[in-house]
């Protein structure tokens, strides 16, 4: 707002006799600017944010309505007595806050596989917040008002529904909250924070908080409480929290009037963060030399071709064709085809390339295709024309109008060779060579509650004949604690085809296994239509052929398309094949039947913009032979930063603690250049289910159709 107001008075005073005068203290206009900036601290300021003991907004065990901005992601532990709490806490939204508790009974030995190993007793669990009136919604000086439930998910032993209501007096340096539950947060509870020093000079007093709460977990009567923690010598926990430089809080206080609880946690605004270091090695957008001489003596079109190429090479861009296309009119153009393998938003990659191509289009071109390839596939093009281009670079038209008269469009055929003359080509790369570390973790074993694999993975992937895509993955495992795991849940064993419950036989090798080597052609049929086919070793589980298409058109939100794919079993070590899979009677007995695995969908994608917020819907028949649906959604944000959680329903019967299991999960993946100072496409994922199951499985099958396209065309702006 500054910005604005500081220019608007400079026009004021420039144009407007007396505007000097206006400005003498005292006046309306020197009032209300007094009054505007007044107003911007007022928003920018806040009380700070503090998490609970289970990683919630809130005080020491109960939760308030507050919450952290969109993006912010938390990971901490907490010390209750007599429990260990470990926690991941997400903002997906401004109004909805996601977290993940793995809470450990300290003392009390797991039941079923304690002594084999697993130790003291665990509990995995899920809490959610909502919003239902917060400052951000336009009503500052109104209380904030939030619905939230404890362990919503699973064996639901510590459930709890609240809503809460919070008020701030930014004043006094004080906010006070009220709420109501039921379950093991049994009627009503409240908390109190102060921070004296807000104000004070001293930046590190400035978060210390004195915490106060009135606690209503019902630990006396709740029969899933610990042993230990029942006795309750007080209602009121007290203590102090402090964060330092907005990411790292500390929180100590009395609890049940009998221990001392104490947390540590670390938050960082992943979704809006812009990286942990400046892009520096980016290259500076192209803008000298510039040169418009016409073709001809003067400037050849081996000389235009090499100039084009070494620029967009600058640029971190690929250009592999140059064709000078005549028209009936006798007229020329150019038609380009550029590949990026560096940035992840089309528009950085488009004002590159119109930066280029207004420095260095000739004068005597008609207008300029260029078309962007991904994978093998013509993803979509532009056409730009010489004279907006011209008026571009003389900066008579902006961006904007230039991306108006240049929109993105259907992705235009190569032109044929009797009316062109292809003045630059060279091939894609053969191959490149990319090494990484690898860790997968698995959860709830018998012998142990953490278990995990590192590995590194050596990639070599590249292009055949120019089209045909290609990719191995190696992996070798450097540190693993899976090694003498079993091959069955004992407590809960599935009884469909064993299709991904054996997972853990594919990793359990300390030699080097070849995970993934398959062929993968695309093609662009053109009005929106795109096909591919794959066909080798798709993963560590499968390998197959596999076939798909899909209907995207530029600049559609909705995207629709079918697959197919047809793979054998691969043995746990080496690369063969076997034609036959575990699976588990009734009575216990494991047998291996006949197995040719087939699944076929029915795809659906959704982008809403508005919110970031994307969806994928799968109908059809799944790895196990199990049919039914998979929905997917995936939060967005400007970082690149994307979480997702999916749920799958199908005809299968799986028993998980004597309920019908489903299959869901959650996902992120993270850019890779958030860690570097330079662009990269190269992201950071991690995937997990809340139990590893045979129903609803999916097997791999190469490069989707959608996320080539989308990650090609997609700007994280709201549009």
């Amino acid at each position: 707002m500054r910005p604005l107001f500081s220019k608007s008075l400079f026009v004021a005073i420039s144009l407007f006799p007396g505007s000097l005068r206006a400005l003498e203290e005292g006046s309306p206009l020197f009032n209300d600017l007094e009054r505007v900036e007044e107003i911007n601290r007022e928003i920018e300021e806040d009380l700070p944010f503090f998490y609970n003991y289970s990683f919630v907004g809130g005080y020491f065990a109960m939760p308030s309505a507050r919450m952290a901005k969109a993006g912010t992601i938390a990971v901490g532990a907490a010390s209750t007595p007599p429990y260990y709490n470990f926690g991941l806490n997400f903002q997906a939204f401004d109004h909805l806050e996601l977290v993940g508790n793995y809470r450990i009974f300290r003392g009390i030995t797991e039941q079923n596989f304690g002594h084999e190993g697993f130790g003291d007793d665990a509990e995995r669990i899920g809490n959610f917040k909502l919003g239902v009136l917060l400052p951000q919604d336009g009503f500052p000086m109104l209380p904030s008002i939030a619905i939230g439930a404890e362990d919503f998910v699973g064996t639901k032993r510590f459930n709890a529904r609240y809503v809460v209501v919070t008020q701030k007096w930014m004043r006094a340096n004080l906010e006070l909250t009220l709420g109501w539950g039921k379950g093991r947060i049994k009627g009503a509870f409240g908390g109190m924070a102060w921070t004296p020093f807000r104000t004070h000079r001293s930046r590190f007093l400035r978060t210390l908080t004195l915490v106060a709460e009135y606690d209503a977990n019902n630990y006396k009567k709740h029969i899933h409480e610990h042993h230990r923690g029942r006795k309750v010598s007080s209602r009121i926990n007290a203590g102090l929290s402090y964060t330092l430089a907005d990411m790292l809080q500390l929180s100590v206080s009395s609890l049940r009037g009998r221990e001392v609880a104490a947390s540590a946690s670390v938050r960082y605004p992943l979704g809006t963060s812009k990286g942990f270091f400046p892009k520096v090695q980016d290259p500076i957008t192209y803008c000298s030399p510039v040169d418009t001489e016409p073709l001809g003596p003067l400037r050849s079109e081996k000389e235009l071709a090499q100039e084009l190429a070494y620029a967009f090479s600058d640029q971190g861009l690929d250009l592999y064709t140059v064709y000078l296309v005549y028209t009936a009119d006798k007229k020329k153009s150019l038609y380009l085809k550029v590949i990026n393998n560096r940035y992840r938003e089309e528009k950085v990659v488009r004002d590159r390339i119109e930066h280029v191509l207004s420095a260095l289009t000739p004068n005597n071109i008609e207008n300029i295709v260029v078309v962007i390839e991904a994978d093998g596939i013509v993803s979509h093009s532009y056409t730009f024309r010489r004279e907006d281009l011209m008026r571009y670079q003389q900066g008579i038209t902006g961006p904007f109008e230039l991306a108006a008269l240049s929109p993105m469009r259907e992705a235009k055929q190569a032109p044929s060779a009797y009316d062109s003359t292809l003045l630059f080509h060279r091939k894609k790369r053969i191959w490149e060579f990319t090494v990484n570390p690898r860790l997968i973790t698995f959860f709830g074993s018998a012998k142990g509650k953490f278990k995990y694999n590192l590995a590194m993975t050596a990639s070599p992937e590249g292009y055949l004949f120019d089209q045909v895509y290609y990719k191995f993955l190696f992996s070798y495992n450097i540190k693993s604690s899976i090694v003498n795991l079993g091959q069955q849940d004992r407590l809960n064993p599935s009884y469909m085809l064993n299709v991904r419950t054996d997972s853990l036989r594919y990793f359990q090798s300390n030699t080097v296994a070849m995970e993934e080597a398959y062929l993968q052609r695309g093609w662009n049929l053109g009005r929106g239509w795109f096909c591919r086919l794959s066909g080798g070793y798709f993963e560590p589980a499968y390998g197959g052929g596999a076939a798909e298409i899909l209907y995207y058109p530029v600049r559609w939100n909705l995207a629709f398309g079918a697959e197919a794919a047809v793979v054998r079993k691969r043995r746990y070590k080496g690369i063969a094949f076997t034609n036959k899979i575990r699976k588990l009677k009734k009575d216990g007995e494991v047998v291996f039947v006949p197995f040719l695995g087939t699944q076929y969908f029915f795809n659906l994608y959704y982008d809403y913009k508005p919110l970031n917020l994307e969806f994928k819907v799968k109908v059809g028949q799944f790895l196990a032979r199990d049919v039914g649906i998979r929905t997917e959604a995936t939060r967005y944000f400007r970082s690149g930063l994307r979480f997702s959680i999916w749920y799958t329903y199908t005809n299968a019967h799986d028993v998980v603690n004597r309920r019908v299991y489903h299959d869901q999960g959650f996902s992120f993946t993270i850019p890779f250049d958030m860690f570097l100072k330079q662009s990269s496409r190269t992201y950071i994922g991690y995937a997990t289910s809340i139990w590893l199951r045979d129903q609803g499985a999916v097997g791999g099958t190469g490069k989707s159709l959608y996320f080539t396209l989308q990650e090609e065309r997609y700007n994280y702006d709201k549009k």
